[in-house]
C-alpha cells in the first residue's frame, strides 16, 4: 500500500543516515561519500507531500566529506557549495561565509575576497533584512581581508622607508585599504558579541595613524560595557595598550584586577603580582599575595618558577618583618588540606630537584615557611642542595630553621 511504502520509504532514508554519520565518526570518508550519495538520491525519489528540509543537513555533511576526503579538489568543493547556494536563500550567506573560510585555509585570498564581494552585494526581498547579521559578518570578514592587504602595503612601505622610495601607488592602495577595513571593523564591533580579532586589527589601525583616542574609546567599550559579554581578552588588549603608551600604574592595575576576577589563573597575574609588591599601600600589597596564591592553585602553573619566586618573595618579606603574618594565614587556611599533596610531596621534591634546581629553591623556601621545617618537600630540597654544597640552599636551611617558631605561631 502507498502507507506502507511511505513508512519503508522514511525508515530506509533513516538507515542511510545513520550509516553516513557512523562513517564520519570513524572518519571513514569515501564510505561515508558513498552512502551521502545514495541518501541523495533517495530525496531526488521522495514523491511525499510532507515538508522535508534536508539541504542543510546535506550542506554541512557535504562539506565535512569534501573537506576531508583524499580524492576531493578544490574545483570540486567549489561545484558542491554553488550548488548549496541555490539550495535555499535562508542559508546563503552562511554559505558564503563558509565557502570563504575555506578557501583562506587553502590560501586562496583574492578568491575569499571576490567571493565576500559577492555576497555583499546579495539581495533577495525580504530576507536581505532577516539575515542583517550574517550580512555585517560578511562585511566584516572583508574588512578583515582588507586590513591585510593594509598590512602588506604597510610592510612594502616600512622596507623601503619613506626615502627613496618614490611609488606613490603604494601609500595610496595601502590608505584605500585603511579606509575600507576601518568602516567594516567598526561597524561589527559595535555590536554585542566577542570580536577579539577585529577589536585588535581596528585598534591596530588607529594606533599606525596616531588616533589613540579613538582606539582607547574603542577598547574601554570592548572591556566595559555590560551588554557585551564577559570577556579575558578585551581586559588584556586594554592592559596592553595601556602599557604600550606609558598609563599609569593606577589604570594597569584597573585593568588588571577584572582581568584577575575574571580569570584568577591569566599569564598576566605576574605582572600583576610584581606592581601590587611595589605598591606603598597595604591593601595592594594584601591583593598581590591573594593573586600569587590564587594562581598557583591551578595546575598549569605548578612548575611557573616564576610565580613561585614572586610567592617566595612576599612570603619571605613577611617573615623577615613579622608584619602581616596574619596575610600568609588566611591564604594558607583555605589551602592547607591539599596544597601539602598537590605542591609539596616527596615525588615532586625530587622531580623539581632533577628538573629545576631554581624551582625547587624557591617552593622549598614557601613549603618551608608554610609547613616548617619538618616538611617533606623542604627536606629533601635542602638535604640534596646542601650535599651538592650549593651556597644558597645552605642559606635556606638556616633561614627556614630560624623562623620555624613563625610557623609554629602560624600553624597554633
Amino acid at each position: 500500500s502507498t502507507h506502507e511504502y511511505k513508512l519503508n520509504f522514511k525508515k530506509s532514508k533513516e538507515v542511510c543516515l545513520s550509516y553516513v554519520q557512523d562513517a564520519m565518526l570513524q572518519k571513514q570518508w569515501k564510505r561515508a561519500a558513498e552512502f551521502l550519495t545514495f541518501y541523495i538520491e533517495s530525496l531526488e525519489k521522495d514523491f511525499s507531500t510532507e515538508y522535508m528540509g534536508p539541504s542543510e543537513m546535506i550542506w554541512r555533511i557535504g562539506t565535512e566529506i569534501l573537506c576531508h576526503h583524499s580524492h576531493s579538489s578544490m574545483k570540486e568543493f567549489n561545484s558542491f557549495i554553488e550548488q548549496m547556494k541555490t539550495l535555499g536563500v535562508k542559508r546563503y550567506l552562511k554559505v558564503c561565509l563558509e565557502h570563504a573560510f575555506h578557501l583562506l585555509c587553502n590560501g586562496l585570498i583574492d578568491e575569499a575576497y571576490q567571493n565576500l564581494s559577492l555576497a555583499e552585494s546579495w539581495r533577495f526581498g525580504e530576507q536581505t533584512a532577516i539575515q542583517d547579521k550574517e550580512m555585517k559578518l560578511i562585511q566584516a570578514y572583508r574588512g578583515l581581508l582588507d586590513y591585510y592587504s593594509w598590512c602588506k602595503q604597510k610592510n612594502i612601505l616600512l622596507e623601503h622607508g619613506q626615502d627613496g622610495f618614490e611609488d606613490l601607488s603604494v601609500e595610496q592602495e595601502m590608505h584605500s585599504c585603511f579606509r575600507k577595513a576601518a568602516v567594516n571593523l567598526k561597524e561589527i564591533i559595535k555590536i554585542p558579541g566577542v570580536w577579539d580579532l577585529f577589536v585588535k586589527c581596528y585598534v591596530d589601525l588607529l594606533e599606525f595613524y596616531g588616533d589613540h583616542n579613538e582606539a582607547r574609546q574603542v577598547l574601554n567599550e570592548y572591556a566595559y560595557n555590560s551588554k557585551f559579554p564577559a570577556n579575558p581578552n578585551a581586559h588584556v588588549y586594554l592592559y596592553q595598550f595601556l602599557k604600550r603608551h606609558g598609563e599609569s600604574k593606577k589604570s594597569l592595575i584597573s585593568a588588571l584586577k577584572i582581568l584577575h576576577d575574571i580569570v584568577p589563573s591569566h599569564e598576566l597575574m605576574i605582572d600583576f603580582n610584581i606592581m601590587l609588591q611595589k605598591s606603598k599601600k597595604r591593601k595592594k600589597r594584601r591583593l598581590g599575595l591573594e593573586v600569587i596564591f590564587a594562581a598557583l592553585d591551578y595546575a598549569g602553573w605548578k612548575e611557573n618558577v616564576k610565580a613561585w619566586s614572586c610567592l617566595a618573595r612576599q612570603v619571605k618579606q613577611i617573615v623577615i618583618s613579622e608584619k602581616h603574618l596574619d596575610w600568609i594565614k588566611q591564604e594558607w587556611n583555605s589551602r592547607k588540606d591539599w596544597w601539602p599533596a598537590f605542591h609539596f610531596s616527596r615525588y615532586l621534591a625530587k622531580r623539581n630537584w632533577q628538573e629545576n634546581e631554581s624551582l625547587s629553591y624557591e617552593k622549598a623556601l614557601v613549603a618551608g615557611i608554610l609547613l616548617g621545617k619538618d616538611c617533606k618537600y623542604f627536606k629533601y630540597v635542602s638535604h640534596q642542595g646542601c650535599k651538592a654544597q650549593v651556597k644558597r640552599f645552605r642559606i635556606l636551611k638556616k633561614f627556614v630553621n630560624k623562623h620555624n617558631p613563625v610557623y609554629l605561631r602560624m600553624s597554633g
